[in-house]
């Protein structure tokens, strides 16, 4: 492999490609949501017609509580699935995120992270690095946001990514400034969203600190994105990102770390290995208001089109709309108070939470 840095368009592409089809999920972590047990009620008193599947997140009523997560931008594929995917967010009452918008700040066209006129009410989240979030002025950042009619921006946290990218940022320096800058600025909220390592007691302390209310743990489990840049690495860069593969903080502590933080967030989004319904329930039933899915829905797109995404999310909410029926839970604010029994190692987790609010 060429020691040359990519271009922007370039490293998407690979990006795209290998979260459709290459070997870059956890080997050993997984995100924990298996050992998450959501207790049987036989008699729930509930028709199926009964049940309640919608939330309001971020200003915005959806459906079901699903966000269709952060995935591409600035390429002419990229264009295609962000229509594509959006398309589909607002048939199906869903949110949608949008990839790194810094290709446009690098002189990309705009155009591939347009989805508005296929996606008029759909909840649209963008998207720029916290790097990048700190080298801007608020009112670029405010204008990334027009730009593309998005109702909210997610700052994406990826230093364990960065570290292994050719070429990637080594300064982390500043982001939580920059983050509380702009939840103070701007005139929609910002979500800080993690890549796929997750959010720890202390990284979650800080962001309440500076005033974020928004979370998008992004835990680990799915897929690790140190995993998609070793797979494009060469040399100590590769050597890093092996040993770095399995690192991060699980989905299911990361919410269990969100909700106990104070000051509470007012919204937390469980993504990272998140891929089937029942999942989607226990997510939400360990403290998160919605859950976000990437990397299935992108297979199922790019592997079979719009009918195999559609046939996907179908699986997803039957099996959310049961798991909620089996529990009693009417909507998805009892979901949420559901017992619940919790395997050792989640268990682990949960009390490290739970010290660190002492301290």
């Amino acid at each position: 492999m060429s020691n040359a840095i990519p271009t922007i368009s370039s490293r998407k592409d690979d990006h795209i490609q290998l979260a459709a089809t290459g070997d870059v999920g956890f080997h050993a972590k997984t995100t924990l949501l298996e050992a998450v047990e959501l207790v049987h009620d036989a008699l729930p008193e509930l028709s199926v017609d009964e049940i309640d599947t919608s939330i309001t997140l971020l200003g915005k009523r959806l459906r079901v509580p699903l966000v269709i997560a952060a995935m591409t931008g600035g390429t002419e594929r990229a264009r295609d699935i962000n229509r594509e995917l959006a398309r589909i967010a607002e048939e199906r009452g869903y949110g949608f995120g949008l990839g790194s918008q810094r290709a446009i700040l690098k002189g990309q066209p705009r155009e591939t992270y347009e989805v508005r006129d296929v996606a008029p009410t759909t909840l649209v989240l963008g998207n720029i690095g916290g790097v990048q979030a700190r080298a801007l002025d608020t009112a670029t950042v405010q204008s990334l946001v027009e730009g593309v009619g998005a109702d909210a921006i997610c700052v994406h946290l990826n230093p364990a990514q960065e570290i292994v990218q050719p070429g990637g940022d080594r300064d982390f320096s500043g982001v939580l400034e920059a983050l509380g800058r702009l939840t103070r600025e701007l005139p929609v909220p910002v979500v800080a969203k993690e890549t796929g390592c997750g959010i720890g007691p202390r990284a979650a302390d800080k962001l309440a600190s500076v005033g974020v209310r928004h979370l998008d743990v992004s835990g680990a489990g799915g897929t690790s994105w140190v995993a998609v840049e070793t797979a494009r690495a060469s040399g100590q860069d590769r050597s890093l990102g092996l040993a770095l593969r399995e690192w991060g903080v699980p989905t299911a502590a990361s919410v269990m770390i969100a909700r106990k933080t104070r000051p509470r967030f007012k919204t937390i989004i469980a993504t990272g290995g998140v891929s089937s319904g029942v999942q989607v329930a226990k997510a939400i039933a360990l403290g998160a208001h919605a859950a976000g899915i990437a990397r299935p829905v992108l297979q199922a797109l790019l592997s079979g089109g719009r009918d195999a995404a559609l046939a996907f999310l179908d699986q997803v909410e039957a099996e959310l709309q049961a798991v909620m029926l089996l529990v009693g839970a009417r909507d998805v604010r009892q979901l949420r108070r559901t017992p619940k029994v919790f395997a050792p190692e989640l268990e682990r987790w949960a009390s490290m939470a739970a010290r660190g609010r002492k301290k």
